[in-house]
């Protein structure tokens, strides 16, 4: 028994999951009703409800993060790309006569994916192809490409009135939000395709050695290049889950600082950022925890300057649970201890039992 307990303990998702049922047994002590389900006009709320509404756009991200770094590198431009799709969208759908029309919304989201997918293949080309390194070539589109959405916002927030493009961040269907169906969609999509095809065995192999994979006759700039793109078109969905949602653009905060909830997504799920084997349930599991951490930190009423403190205090501490060798040396020092104590504790029992010539024998 004890031996099946220390092989679950160090499962790479057992600390995760621990940590959100233990972020969600405080949202239950300061709200108690929390975790209650109920159906409004047909729609499902309640606070597992939001959690995965507003955490499907990390959810998106993350996964296409998981590829990215699989293949040993890294993508720093998502949360750019989220406010450059959001940023195209609304303007489009902003000069339609008729923002409500169907064709125009689709011609919209299609015009935005299309330029992340186009942004994606940038990144690509500079990482597989100029063989600059991933954090570099990234980190040139998040910094460009943030100027480039307040450009074409002129710096305002772009408002829209569209129904149908409300839809995508704010809508339902059968009950579920559709934020948490196109997440679903997505990664069972990818899943499936990584799993089931020899992809997910082929961008092990990149991450692994790439080198040694293209010398095997792998077209390892290639796949690194669509990585890239897949990673770019899930940040352009997830800017249009934010933008939809509140029917508006901010260039300035849409997706402000996503690209690092994303790779702490990725970690805490078991993928390590060496590339080679990753885990895209683990990263699911990951983004709910950072989302469920943030509904907690309003839950529980921590003051807004003290927030980033906070969440990174509490990931610092998930993180080094999750480490073998942080949980090694904290449980083998206690062991040590105990050892020592029961020792000494039996050393003096037996020092007790003894005649006084054999005491004074072992004290000295």
């Amino acid at each position: 028994m004890k031996a099946r307990i220390s092989e679950l303990m160090r499962h790479r998702l057992v600390w995760p999951v621990l940590a959100l049922v233990a972020l969600l047994a405080v949202d239950v002590v300061h709200t108690p009703g929390f975790l209650a389900i109920r159906i409004q006009d047909g729609h499902l709320y309640g606070g597992p409800i939001d959690i995965l509404r507003y955490g499907a756009p990390l959810v998106l991200i993350s996964v296409g993060m998981t590829l990215v770094i699989a293949t040993r590198g890294i993508d720093l431009s998502v949360g750019a790309v989220v406010a450059i799709a959001g940023a195209l969208a609304c303007l489009r759908i902003q000069k339609l006569s008729d923002p409500s029309a169907l064709g125009g919304v689709l011609a919209a989201v299609g015009v935005a994916v299309v330029v992340a997918a186009a942004l994606g293949l940038w990144n690509g080309i500079l990482v597989s192809r100029l063989r600059i390194q991933p954090i570099v070539a990234t980190l040139i589109l998040m910094v460009a490409g943030r100027g480039l959405a307040q450009l074409l916002t002129q710096g305002q927030i772009i408002t829209v009135n569209s129904s149908p493009y409300h839809v995508i961040g704010g809508g339902f269907l059968l009950g579920v939000p559709v934020p948490v169906l196109i997440a679903a969609g997505v990664t069972v999509g990818v899943a499936l395709l990584l799993r089931r095809t020899a992809l997910g065995l082929l961008l092990e192999s990149v991450g692994g050695n790439a080198e040694a994979s293209r010398l095997v006759g792998i077209r390892a700039g290639g796949l690194i290049t669509g990585v890239y793109v897949v990673c770019a078109c899930c940040a352009a969905v997830a800017g249009l889950m934010i933008s939809s949602n509140v029917s508006a653009a901010d260039s300035n905060n849409a997706g402000l600082w996503i690209e690092l909830d994303a790779i702490l997504a990725v970690v805490l799920g078991g993928t390590a950022l060496t590339g080679g084997r990753f885990h895209l349930g683990g990263t699911v599991l990951g983004a709910l925890v950072i989302q469920t951490l943030t509904t907690t930190i309003y839950t529980i009423g921590v003051p807004p300057e003290t927030t980033l403190l906070f969440k990174a205090l509490v990931v610092i501490a998930v993180c080094l649970v999750q480490s073998p060798v942080f949980r090694a040396k904290v449980f083998r020092g206690r062991s040590e201890r105990r050892d020592t104590a029961a020792a000494v504790t039996e050393a003096d029992g037996g020092a007790a039992a003894a005649t006084p010539s054999e005491q004074e024998a072992i004290h000295r």
